[in-house]
This record gives C-alpha cells, sequence and structure tokens, in this order.
C-alpha cells in the first residue's frame, strides 16, 4: 500500500500533513492534522482503550493528567537527558541530516543486503557506511561519521534561561513523580496509573506519515507492585487469548517463526518477566483485534539486551503487518524494575517507596542520634539550631563511623565533635518493611494504531473505497437518509436523527444525490448503518437500517429503531438481529 491510501484518507477528512501551505518553506516532517473524522475516530479508539484498560481495573487502576512541559531535573532523574539520542549522519556536500541506522537498512536493502541496526553504536554504524560506501541518496555526497542526537524538545521555564524545561518524550515520568501522592490515596499495592496525552520526540527525519511522528499521542499504564508477590489476579479474564511471541532467545538465534502460547504459559516458562507483563500483552490482543487488526497479522518481537530502553530488563514490542511498512511497533510492554522511581528518590531526595507486611515480625538495629544541646549552643551560639536541625536529617550510622574513625564529621558544613551528640545503637521489632516498588509499563501509540486501524479497514468493492470500520468506533455511527429529497421525508429524516444524537449516538443527514451514492459516499467515509427514510415511512412509521459490510437491511419500527441500532453497534450480526426480532430483512443489493 503506497502513498496513494494517505492521499485517499486526507480527502476522505481523516489526516494529512500540517502547515501544508508552508511545505518547502520550512521543515514541516513529523507532523498532521486530524480532520473531523480523524478526530472522531480518534477519540473513539481511546474510549475504547479506556474501556478496556482502565474501567474494568478501576478498583486498582488510577487515570491522571500532568503538564507536557516538565523541568530538566525530572529528564536527567529518568536517564533520558543522557541517553535518549538517534544515530545523525549528514552529507557533507549538501548539508541534508539522516538517522544512519534508517538510512543504512534502506540503501543497503536496495541491494539485497538485509542489516540489522538495532543496538549499533556510532562507531559500528560508520564502520557500515564506510565499508559499503553508503552515500547522500540525494546528492551522492560523502557522509560524515555517526554523531548522537538527543531526541529530546529543549525550552525554558519562565524568563530565566537557566530554567530549562524539556517536552516529554513519553506521559511515564508524570506519573512516576506522582506515585508517594496515589499511593496514599490508593493505600495499597498493586497500583496501576493511566495516562493519555501528548508527547514530543525530535526524530531526526520522519518520512513515514504516522508512524513517525514529532508529536503523537501514547496511551500508557505504569503498574507498581511488589516483586515478591507479581502474580495477577486478573490473568483469568484473558486466558483465552493466545500470544504469538519471538523470545529473546528465538530473536537471538533468527527464529522467524513465532511461538503460541497462553498468557499463564508465557509468564510460567519466563518467556515474559512475570503474569502482570503477560496479562496486559494478552489485553493488547483482545484490543487490536477489536479495531479489526486479525490475530495473525499481530506480533511480539523481545529486544535484546543491547536494544532495550536504558531503563527497561525486558521489553515485548507489539508489532502489527502492515501493506505499507511490513512490521509495525504499536505498543511496547516494558519491564521497568525499580529503575525509575530509585532515580527520582535520589535525585529529588525524597523517599519514594511502599510499606509491605512481613511474614514473621523481625528485630532489627537502629542507630539514634541524640543532640547534646549546651554543647552545640557553646560552639556554635546563635547558629545552634541550624546545626541541631542539620543533625535531625542525618544519617545516624554513617555519622557514628565518621565519629569513631575521625572523632568528627562535617554535617552540612557544621563540625560536629564526639561531645556534641550521642549515637545510640537500640533494638526494635518491626513487622513492616518499606520496599521501591517494581513496574510494569503497557505503552501504546494511539497514532500508529490509528493508521493501521485504517489500513486494515480500507477495501474496494466494485472500484469503489469502503472503509469497514468497527462499528463502536466509526467517526458516524448512522447516516440518516431521505430516499429522495422531498419536504416530508426530509422532516421526517431530520428528527430520526435528532433522536439519534440526543440518544448519544452520532448520527448525519444526507440528502444530496441518489441513494445509492450516498450509500456509496458513507461506506467509503467508515459509517457502518443507514437509516433510509422512504413513502413507506409516512404510511406506517417504519424505516430501513442498511448494514454496511453486508449490504442487507431490516425494515424496523421507529419506536424500535434506538434499540436496533445499539445492538448492531455491540457486534450483532444484522441477520441474527432480524431473525431474533422477527423483522424483515431485504438482502437484495442497493437501491439507486
Amino acid at each position: 500500500m503506497s502513498d496513494k491510501f494517505d492521499e485517499v484518507i486526507a480527502e476522505l477528512g481523516y489526516y494529512w500533513p500540517s502547515f501544508d501551505i508552508y511545505r518547502g518553506k520550512v521543515e514541516v516532517g513529523g507532523f498532521y492534522d486530524y480532520g473531523m473524522l480523524g478526530v472522531l475516530l480518534k477519540r473513539n479508539i481511546v474510549e475504547k482503550w479506556r474501556r478496556m484498560f482502565i474501567l474494568p481495573y478501576i478498583d486498582f487502576t488510577y487515570e491522571v493528567e500532568t503538564p507536557m512541559i516538565m523541568p530538566g531535573i525530572v529528564f536527567e532523574a529518568s536517564g533520558h537527558v543522557e541517553n535518549f539520542t538517534d544515530y545523525l549522519v549528514t552529507c557533507s556536500k549538501c548539508g541534508r541530516k539522516y538517522r544512519a541506522d534508517h538510512l543504512i537498512e534502506e540503501e543497503l536493502g536496495k541491494r539485497g543486503i538485509k542489516v540489522k541496526t538495532e543496538g549499533l553504536n556510532e562507531e559500528e554504524l560508520t564502520g557500515l557506511i564506510r565499508k559499503h560506501g553508503i552515500k547522500c541518496p540525494v546528492c551522492g555526497g560523502e557522509l560524515t561519521s555517526v554523531q548522537r542526537f538527543n531526541l529530546l524538545f529543549k525550552t525554558t521555564i519562565g524568563p530565566y534561561s537557566e530554567n530549562t524545561g524539556y517536552l516529554r518524550p513519553e506521559t511515564a515520568q508524570g506519573m512516576f513523580v506522582n506515585f508517594n501522592r496515589i499511593y496514599r490515596v490508593m493505600g495499597k499495592l498493586p497500583i496501576a496509573v493511566a495516562q493519555i496525552g501528548k508527547v514530543g520526540r525530535n526524530e531526526i527525519s520522519p518520512r513515514q506519515g504516522l508512524a513517525r511522528l514529532r508529536e503523537f499521542s501514547q496511551m500508557e499504564i505504569e503498574l507498581f507492585f511488589d516483586p515478591q508477590s507479581s502474580s495477577c489476579p486478573y490473568l483469568g479474564d484473558v486466558e483465552d487469548a493466545e500470544l504469538r511471541l519471538l523470545t529473546e532467545e528465538d530473536v537471538a538465534k533468527g527464529v522467524s517463526e513465532p511461538r503460541v502460547v497462553r498468557p499463564g504459559e508465557a509468564a510460567e516458562r519466563g518467556y515474559v518477566a512475570n503474569e502482570w507483563m503477560a496479562f496486559y500483552m494478552a489485553l493488547a490482543v483482545k484490543f487490536l483485534e477489536s479495531l479489526g487488526v486479525p490475530w495473525e497479522r499481530q506480533l511480539f518481537m523481545a529486544k535484546l539486551p543491547n536494544e532495550r530502553a536504558h531503563y527497561a530488563r525486558m521489553v515485548y514490542d507489539q508489532l502489527v503487518k502492515t501493506e505499507r511498512f511490513g512490521w509495525l511497533e504499536v505498543s511496547g510492554h516494558a519491564y521497568r524494575g525499580d529503575y525509575d522511581l530509585s532515580r527520582h528518590a535520589t535525585y529529588s531526595g525524597q523517599d519514594i517507596s511502599a510499606v509491605r507486611r512481613l511474614k514473621e515480625p523481625r528485630i532489627v538495629e537502629e542507630y539514634r542520634v541524640y543532640p547534646n544541646p549546651s554543647r552545640i549552643r557553646e560552639v556554635y551560639g546563635e547558629q545552634a539550631p541550624l546545626v541541631l536541625r542539620a543533625l535531625a536529617g542525618v544519617n545516624a550510622k554513617e555519622l557514628a563511623e565518621e565519629l569513631t574513625n575521625r572523632g568528627e564529621a562535617i554535617v552540612n558544613g557544621y563540625r560536629v565533635t564526639r561531645d556534641m551528640v550521642f549515637v545510640k545503637v537500640e533494638q526494635r521489632r518491626i513487622n513492616t518493611e518499606r520496599f521501591i516498588p517494581h513496574v510494569v509499563e503497557p505503552s501504546f501509540g494511539v497514532d500508529r494504531i490509528i493508521y493501521v486501524t485504517l489500513e486494515n479497514a480500507y477495501t474496494t468493492i466494485e472500484g469503489r473505497v469502503v472503509l469497514k470500520l468497527p462499528r463502536d468506533i466509526a467517526p458516524v455511527t448512522v447516516a440518516v437518509l431521505p430516499i429522495v429529497s422531498r419536504d416530508d421525508l426530509a422532516k421526517v429524516a431530520r428528527g430520526i436523527r435528532d433522536t439519534l444524537i440526543n440518544e448519544g449516538i452520532v448520527a448525519v443527514y444526507d440528502d444530496n444525490g441518489t441513494i445509492g451514492a450516498r450509500y456509496a459516499k458513507w461506506d467509503s467515509l467508515g459509517t457502518p448503518l443507514a437509516v433510509t427514510v422512504d413513502t413507506d415511512t409516512l404510511r406506517d412509521n417504519s424505516v430501513t437500517v442498511r448494514d454496511r459490510d453486508t449490504r442487507m437491511q431490516v425494515r424496523v419500527g421507529m419506536s424500535e429503531l434506538v434499540n436496533v441500532i445499539r445492538e448492531l453497534v455491540k457486534g450483532k450480526p444484522i441477520n441474527e438481529l432480524a431473525r431474533e426480532r422477527n423483522l424483515p430483512l431485504i438482502t437484495r443489493g442497493d437501491r439507486q
């Protein structure tokens, strides 16, 4: 499927390149606008994700919304300032810049040479360019050595240039920095924190439509759990799903045929890190199937250690086989361990931990500092309260070791000697202990999911485009059509349209052209149902409801219409509905 698909989708009003009037004047790649149908489709897909990933599990799932711009220290802690990079190569002749790994794969692919560049460093990529004599594909110029390029969009917060901020490259960090607050609200683990929102990545050379954007939307969950208790009580909800996996072992050996396993089996055999990871991966399969992506066109591929992000202990990419891009990643499933919370605890100086109850009480030794206020006042006078405050936050064990070894210690710049404090070792019986929770993260790219949904829905019938979108995510659910443009029929049709809208069903009225042309028009826009008002409607108060995919129609009384449409939107086949409700079924071709 070529760029023609994007052209058709743009003409239909789903999405198109942003800033089109300035194309050729400035660099505008990697940004896309959504039209009305695209906005509605996106909203419906997001809401379906909520219905599948959040609402059934609302007792432990907590949705948040956090800022898109965050202070630099957040991304220093997360490791993105240091590690969130791609590889850049520049043409020394024309100055064009390319993402090095993509350029190498594309240029060698033209020569029939298959090479995998993921995980290679800049020296290794430069070596491939030199070895194969890869030149600038536009002007044939020599390419520079490969360099790292940080993908964070950088800005300043407020008028002070030293107050650096970044546009978030993922929604995840907003959930990590709020863990303490959410833990206090929820009270216990596991906790799944969900967020849906925009992110930005300053991609080097985005040229793949919705598949590679500089600004895009994510749907993410950070599941915080006790690593000593990683079983998932909801695994039974998805045990009928099957996962097509290429494990780390398979990828390392070059195996191309995936294993097919149940979620529980995947966790038990160690193919995935734990049951929570298996649960969300299985839910992701069901989610994609509900959007019209067949199971056999889905695949989970593990990333090898040198390919994984800096924070991850295990990663699977959920891939969808597309006509245009081949296997395209639509979601990532990462076991992040305690990396993020530990890093934020270190950088913030805050205790970011949870509490677990011990199976058996434990006796622990604790070092306690008891200041000698009179001696401290004698030495420091009016500064004594500051010294006492510094001692209140000191690590008692480290202070004791310093005093034992050196006879003095420096605490926040103050010299403290043995006569100023008394350090006592005390034993205490405890029933709980603190620990850093571990994290499993399912992360979905909304825009890529929109692309694969549309590609799987796109078909042609008798030379005309039909978008066979699932009924419950279609931008417009019902087109209400008078069979001919006549005032009495139009009045009834507009009334039906208004009733459906008031019932929360997205419906439109259309009387422009023949009835057959209007059926074809709304089929191409993805609208699954059409209600036709004809002369029989004026006599017996009934209408026909037409199904886009089968072209079958049922005759329905207007008092039943809303309930009939609701049943069809939930997925009931129209012939089955006709049989159950004893409705006349029309199976002949569309009226012209």
